[in-house]
C-alpha cells in the first residue's frame, strides 16, 4: 500500500477522503431552500469537497442571488459569510482539477458577489482561465471575456488574445449567444475590417436566433454602438425583435434600448410609441426611489404634459430619499426635458449641492450644465462648484479631465481662471485631439467675452493661449493620415472657432484623405459638409462617385444625408443626372411612411409636393397640403423688427407711398417673402387695396385656395415684385455662393410669375451703402432699372 502511495501520489491525492458517491451531497445541496442551509453543508462537508460540488455550490448561491429584490444588502451578506469563505479557500486549493467551464463559472459568480479582482482567489482564477484559454470552447471563451469586462479589462493582452482566437476561429463559430458577448467584449480593440467581418457574421447567424431573444439583439445594438457604427439592416432587424416582444421589455431593458438608440442617432418611430405606452403604464408599479429614478429618466423626455405632471409631482415626494446619483440622473432627465418647475429643481439642487464633494469631475460638469440651463440661481452653490473644479484642476494631469474641468468652470456665473488655470491647460495641448482642443477654444472664447465686459487683465494671456491653440489644432490636421480617426474627432465639433480657425484646413485634411471615403462614412462626411455649409467641389464629387458605385451597400436611411449637402450648398456634380436617379431608384423600393408623422417629416412632405407641382407639372401630381399650411400660417404672425420697418420705410418712400408696398406676403404655394410690389407696363408702381396697418404690425390673413398663378390677376403687361434681404445662411460659409434653399424658392417665385429680388446683407450692409441715399438710389436701381430716378 506505501508503495503504490509512493508511484501513484497524484491519484492518492484525488481519491483520499472522497466519498463512494458525489451525487448524495449535490443533491442535498439542490434540496436547500436558503444559503444558511447550504453553507451548514458545506460547513459539515468542506474535508470531502470535490471541484463538482464546489462548482454546484457557486451554482445554487448564485441562483438563491437572481431571486432576491434587495440585491446589494444581500450581496454584502453573502461575502462575509464565513462559509462563502470557506467556498473561497477550498477552490484556490483545488483549481488545477476544476473543469474549465466550472473554472470560469467560479470567476464569473465571485464577481457577481463583489469579490474584488485584486482578491487572490480572483487573480489566480484569471490566471489560470489565461493558461487554458486556446482550449476553451466559444460558450466559455464567450463568458471569461465577459468577466473581464466586468473588470475593466478592454484593452489588456488578455482581451487582445480573446480577440485574436475570435478572429481566427470566426467562420467555424455558429452560436450568435456566445458571439455576441464577444463582440461587445472586445469592440475596443479590434480594426475595422475585424468590425465588418464581425457585423456581415452576425447578419449571417440572425435568422438561427429565436425572436424572443431581446438580450442578443441588445447585445448587438450594444456592440454597433460600442464601434459607433449605425449600420441600419442590423438595427431594423433587433427593432423588430424587440417590438415583437414589447410586453416583455422591462424598464431597464427599454431603457437601455433608448440610449443605444440615442447615441446611435437611430430613430425608430414604432419603438418610441410603445416605450412611451408601456413606461406610462409602469407609472404606479414603482414606490422605490431606485427604480422610479429609471422610469423618470426614460419616460421623462418622451412624456405628455400629464405624464410629465405625475413623474415630477412624485419624484418631489420622492427627493428626500434620494442618493447623490440619483439626484444626478434626475437633474440631467430634467435638463432634457426643459423643466421650469422651479419647487423640485430647487430640491434636487439642495440634493446636489449637499453631496458636490462626492462627484467625479464629469459629473460636475453635468451639474454645472444642468443648472445653467434650468436657470437655477444660488451664489453659495455656485462658490463651491467653482472652489471644487478649481481644486481638481490643481492636481488633474490627464488632458480630457483638465478639458472637462475647464469647459465647467467656463460656464459658472462669473468665470476665472487664473495664471497657474492657464499654465494647466498649456501643459497638455500636446496631447489634446481636436474634440478636447476646440472645446478648450470655447472655454477660453467665453472667458475673453466676460473680461472685456468687467476689464480684466487677463485677455491678452487667453489670446496668446488661443494662437497656441490654433497652433495644435492645424498640426493635428497636417499631420492625420486616417480618415475614419479624424471623424472621430470631428463628429462633436462645432462652435465660433472652429467656424473661423479650423474648417478650411479641415476641408484640406478631408480633400486629402477623400480616396477613403466609403460606404459606410460617406453619410457622414456629407453630413459635416451639410452642417459646415462649407462649398468644396472636390468632396462633393467624391460622394456622388461612391454613392453611384457602392449605392447597393448604403442603406435608403443614409441616402437624405447623402443628397442633403448638394441640395443645401446648391451643387450639382458632374454625373448629376446618374447620382440623382441612382438615389431615387436606391429609395423607390423602401418607401414606407410611418402613421404618426411628426411635424418635421409632414413639412418636407409639403416641400416635396410644392417642388413637384411647380417644377414638373407634366406629372399631373395634385397639390394637396392646402389644409396644413393654413394650419400652420394661421399662427399669430410676429411684428416687424427694427431693420425690417426702417427697410418698409425706405420701400414706401421710393415707390410713392405705404399703399404701394406689401410686408410679410404669403404667395400660391405658401412662400413667404419678406416684401412686395406691383408696377405697371410703364414701370410705374400701382396701388394695393386699402390696408391699414400700423407700423411694424403685419397685415392679417385671409385665406382661399392658395395655388393661383400670381400674374393672372395683374393688368396687361404689369409684374409683380418680390424683394428678399438674404442672411449670410443663405450662402456658402467659403464662398458667395447661393445655396439650395433659397435658389430654389427664387426659382419658385419666377415659376409663379414674380420677378425676384434677392438682396444679400452683406450688400445692405456694406460701407458703400452707409448712407439713406446710397440705399435709396439702390433700391430704386434694382426695382426700376438704371436711370431711374
Amino acid at each position: 500500500m506505501l508503495r503504490l502511495r509512493a508511484v501513484c501520489p497524484f491519484s492518492w491525492r484525488m481519491f483520499q477522503f472522497r466519498p463512494y458517491s458525489c451525487e448524495p451531497l449535490i443533491s442535498q445541496m439542490n434540496k436547500c431552500t436558503d444559503e444558511e442551509q447550504l453553507f451548514d453543508l458545506i460547513e459539515k462537508n468542506k474535508a470531502i469537497l470535490s471541484e463538482k460540488q464546489l462548482g454546484c455550490g457557486f451554482n445554487i448561491l448564485w441562483q438563491f442571488q437572481k431571486q432576491k429584490t434587495s440585491s446589494l444588502k444581500n450581496v454584502e451578506c453573502i461575502r462575509n459569510h464565513p462559509q462563502f469563505l470557506t467556498l473561497l479557500n477550498l477552490t484556490t486549493s483545488k483549481m488545477e482539477f476544476l473543469k474549465d467551464s466550472t473554472l470560469v463559472n467560479v470567476l464569473y459568480i465571485t464577481q457577481k458577489f463583489a469579490v474584488e479582482a485584486h482578491d487572490p482567489l480572483v487573480e489566480a482564477l484569471v490566471t489560470e482561465a489565461w493558461r487554458r484559454m486556446e482550449r476553451f470552447d466559444i460558450d466559455v471563451l464567450s463568458k471569461f471575456s465577459s468577466c473581464l469586462a466586468d473588470q475593466h479589462l478592454y484593452f489588456s493582452p488578455l482581451m487582445g488574445k480573446i480577440a485574436d482566437i475570435v478572429n481566427r476561429n470566426l467562420e467555424a463559430i455558429q452560436d450568435l449567444r456566445s458571439l455576441s458577448v464577444l463582440m461587445v467584449s472586445i469592440s475596443s480593440l479590434i480594426s475595422q475590417r475585424f468590425q465588418e467581418q464581425l457585423v456581415n457574421k452576425t447578419e449571417l447567424l440572425f435568422d438561427s436566433i429565436d425572436s424572443s431573444q431581446v438580450i442578443i439583439a441588445r447585445r448587438i445594438v450594444q456592440f454597433l454602438r460600442n464601434i459607433k457604427y449605425s449600420y441600419y439592416p442590423l438595427l431594423e432587424r433587433c427593432n423588430k425583435v424587440f417590438l415583437s416582444n414589447a410586453n416583455h421589455l422591462d424598464l431597464e431593458s427599454i431603457s437601455k434600448i433608448l440610449t443605444l438608440y440615442h447615441s446611435l442617432q437611430f430613430h425608430s418611430f414604432e419603438f418610441i410609441i410603445m416605450a412611451k405606452k408601456r413606461l406610462t403604464e409602469m407609472i404606479p408599479l414603482f414606490s422605490q426611489p431606485a427604480s422610479f429614478v429609471k422610469l423618470f429618466v426614460a419616460l421623462g423626455p418622451l412624456a405628455g404634459p400629464e405624464e410629465k405632471k405625475q413623474l415630477k409631482s412624485t419624484i418631489l415626494l420622492m427627493s428626500e430619499e434620494l442618493t447623490s446619483q440619483q439626484a444626478l440622473a434626475v437633474m440631467g432627465a430634467m435638463e432634457e426635458m426643459e423643466s421650469r418647475n422651479s419647487h423640485l429643481i430647487k430640491r434636487i439642487a439642495s440634493i446636489l449641492h449637499k453631496n458636490l464633494d462626492n462627484y467625479k469631475p464629469v459629473e460636475l460638469l453635468k451639474i454645472t450644465q444642468a443648472l445653467i440651463f434650468l436657470h437655477f440661481r444660488s451664489k453659495e452653490l455656485f462658490v463651491k462648484l467653482q472652489e471644487l473644479l478649481l481644486s481638481y484642476l490643481k492636481i488633474s494631469v490627464i488632458p480630457s479631465e483638465i478639458c472637462i474641468l475647464v469647459c465647467a468652470i467656463s460656464m459658472l456665473p462669473s468665470p476665472h481662471l487664473d495664471e497657474a488655470g492657464i499654465s494647466r491647460i498649456e501643459a497638455v495641448l500636446p496631447q489634446c485631439d481636436l474634440s478636447d482642443l476646440n472645446s478648450f477654444a470655447t472655454s477660453v472664447l467665453r472667458w475673453i467675452e466676460y473680461d472685456h465686459m468687467y476689464l480684466d487683465s487677463n485677455t491678452g494671456k487667453q489670446l496668446k493661449l488661443l494662437q497656441k491653440l490654433d497652433h495644435y489644432a492645424h498640426q493635428r490636421l497636417q499631420n492625420c493620415s486616417d480618415l475614419n480617426l479624424l471623424w472621430e474627432e470631428l463628429r462633436s465639433l462645432k462652435g465660433d472657432w472652429f467656424a473661423d480657425s479650423l474648417l478650411e484646413e479641415t476641408v484640406a485634411t478631408l480633400q486629402r484623405l477623400m480616396d477613403e471615403i466609403n460606404y459606410i462614412n460617406v453619410a457622414r462626411i456629407a453630413s459635416f459638409i451639410s452642417r459646415t455649409n462649407y462649398l468644396s467641389t472636390l468632396l462633393l464629387d467624391r460622394i456622388a462617385s461612391v454613392v453611384i458605385q457602392q449605392i447597393e451597400k448604403i442603406h435608403p436611411f443614409a441616402v437624405l444625408a447623402v443628397v442633403l449637402p448638394f441640395s443645401i450648398l446648391n451643387y450639382d456634380p458632374p454625373q448629376r443626372d446618374e447620382f440623382f436617379g441612382t438615389c431615387i431608384q436606391h429609395l423607390n423600393s423602401y418607401l414606407v411612411l410611418c402613421s404618426s408623422l411628426n411635424m418635421r417629416v409632414q413639412f418636407r412632405l409639403m416641400e416635396l409636393n410644392r417642388a413637384v407641382c411647380l417644377e414638373c407639372p407634366e406629372y399631373q401630381i395634385p397639390w394637396f397640403h392646402d389644409r396644413f399650411c393654413q394650419q400652420q400660417y394661421s399662427k399669430d404672425i410676429s411684428s416687424m423688427n427694427g431693420a425690417q420697418q426702417q427697410i418698409y420705410k425706405m420701400l414706401a418712400e421710393v415707390l410713392g407711398g405705404i399703399n404701394f408696398v406689401k410686408a410679410s406676403v404669403l404667395t400660391p404655394y405658401y412662400h413667404t417673402i419678406g416684401f412686395e410690389c406691383i408696377l405697371d407696363k410703364r414701370k410705374k408702381p400701382l396701388p394695393y387695396e386699402s390696408h391699414n396697418i400700423t407700423l411694424g404690425k403685419l397685415p392679417e390673413m385671409h385665406w382661399e385656395s392658395n395655388t393661383q398663378i400670381v400674374g393672372s390677376r395683374l393688368p396687361p403687361g404689369a409684374e409683380r415684385i418680390a424683394l428678399e434681404f438674404l442672411d449670410p445662411r443663405a450662402f456658402c460659409r467659403n464662398i458667395p455662393h447661393l445655396k439650395g434653399k433659397s435658389a430654389m424658392k427664387k426659382r419658385h417665385l419666377e415659376i409663379l410669375g414674380y420677378r425676384v429680388i434677392q438682396i444679400p446683407l452683406f450688400e445692405w450692409n456694406s460701407m458703400a451703402l452707409s448712407t439713406k441715399d446710397a440705399r435709396m438710389d439702390y433700391l430704386r436701381e434694382h426695382i426700376f432699372g438704371e436711370g431711374k430716378s
